[in-house]
């Protein structure tokens, strides 16, 4: 059996369905690509009282070793926050019931439920775009396509940053993507570790954004048009 578990945005947020499962699971991976973890998984590994395995991209888009194993056991995949917000994880779970290999998912709290604390209502919220972290000869700007789309019908863009991506960086390349992509916003908000006791909401123009420090993981907002209570509330950050 294959279980997907999510383990929510900090290291007691796993569920007790989630907890309960893995006393049952003779291996217990983490995929740990897709996320600035906010904890340390020997954290992880006190709270569920398991060892854990690191799985790494090739791992598990390979989805070989992972589904040899769960024909012959219980195995469990712990994802940061919600478990199927990545294609990996679904092709994954299609891949298990084309082989007959029993699957289940235990749903965790994510950054698209906690966004709501920045006062901005849910479902005005458009496509969902990530920023990919800047290399020697890779500079794409498409992610801010998906901004321009959003803007056309005055909806919030969420922007998920990838993994490693400083926020100096991550701004400078806000800026000349939108240089690029000729995309105009004034203000853009900033979460970070939503979820954590140090969790932060900061709003702002990139030149007063430039000046905060945060810690990982965090993800970018670039508001469409505002309802006045949410105008009110993200004036308090």
């Amino acid at each position: 059996m294959l279980y997907l578990i999510g383990l929510g945005l900090n290291e007691k947020g796993i569920s007790l369905e989630g907890i309960e499962v893995l006393k049952k699971c003779k291996k217990v991976y983490l995929e740990n690509y897709t996320v600035d973890f906010p904890y340390s998984s020997e954290k992880l590994e006190k709270i569920i009282d398991k060892k854990i395995i690191p799985a790494d991209r090739n791992f598990v888009e390979d989805m070989k070793v992972l589904l040899d194993e769960s024909k012959k056991e219980n195995v469990a995949l712990l994802v940061y926050g919600s478990p199927l917000t990545a294609t990996t994880h679904i092709s994954l779970i299609e891949e298990a019931r084309k082989k007959n290999i029993g699957c289940e998912i235990i749903y965790g709290a994510s950054i698209f439920d906690a966004i709501a604390e920045t006062g901005l209502q849910i479902y005005k919220f458009g496509k969902i775009t990530s920023m990919p972290k800047w290399g020697k000869n890779y500079e794409p700007t498409s992610f801010l396509k998906i901004v321009k789309e959003n803007q056309k019908i005055n909806s919030h863009s969420l922007i998920l940053i990838d993994i490693g991506l400083d926020l100096k960086d991550a701004i400078s390349e806000l800026e000349e993507s939108a240089k690029k992509e000729k995309l105009k916003f004034e203000n853009i908000v900033v979460c970070s570790r939503f979820g954590t006791k140090d969790s932060k909401i900061f709003y702002g123009g990139v030149n007063r954004l430039k000046k905060i420090e945060i810690k990982k993981p965090y993800c970018m907002i670039i508001p469409g048009k505002l309802h006045f209570i949410e105008e009110e509330v993200l004036k308090n950050f």
